[in-house]
């Protein structure tokens, strides 16, 4: 476990979120089948993190009744995050929404998994992720008609200070809202899973 991972660590913990490190994907599935409740309702989040886990296969076993994308009302819901800051922060920036409003409110449990390569110093440097790495790369996922699909990064970017939420103004824009989940008044709800290989973008 390197330093950075360690500080994240217990940075969530102080934040009120449980946190768990282990080394590899192949982990992350045996994990949640120890944490999961037998028979309990699960809902994920849209992500690549989850499919690189196998967290279709862990749903579809017949332990779970498998909620899908309605995360409302879940006793449990599954995700990932779009950077993880080194102070404890989770940032995620939605399209559709069904993440953040799952993340901020609704399941009983929320487990949000996410590879070492998502970690970021502070929440500047999760704005310019999103920028820079998961907007454009989920925007060419989905072929959606956007500046950042076709070049890489946020049309924002050409600012010499962009604020968090500029960006492109069009109807297939993906960056609609946005979360940032700090010190928590429910402690232990976000289960915050770090895993030391790169996952998801």
């Amino acid at each position: 476990m390197t330093e950075q991972v360690k500080q994240t660590l217990e940075a969530l913990r102080a934040n009120s979120m449980n946190a768990e490190y282990v080394e590899t994907k192949a982990e992350v599935v045996p994990l949640l089948q120890r944490l999961l409740e037998p028979g309990c309702s699960v809902a994920v989040g849209g992500s690549m993190t989850l499919a690189q886990c196998g967290i279709d296969t862990l749903l579809q076993s017949g332990a779970y009744e498998n909620r899908g994308r309605e995360g409302f009302g879940a006793d449990a819901y599954l995700t990932s995050a779009n950077a993880v800051t080194q102070d404890g922060v989770l940032y995620n920036v939605d399209g559709n929404s069904n993440r953040v409003s799952a993340i901020s409110y609704g399941p009983k449990k929320v487990y949000v998994i996410a590879g070492a390569n998502k970690i970021v110093k502070d929440l500047e440097q999760a704005v310019l992720r999103v920028k820079t790495v998961a907007a454009p790369r989920n925007a060419k996922r989905l072929d959606c008609d956007t500046p950042c699909a076709k070049t890489g990064a946020c049309i924002s970017l050409e600012k010499a200070s962009p604020a968090m939420t500029d960006g492109c103004r069009g109807d297939e824009r993906i960056c609609c809202n946005y979360l940032i989940s700090a010190k928590q008044r429910h402690k232990g709800r976000i289960m915050v899973i770090l895993v030391g290989e790169p996952l998801g973008f």
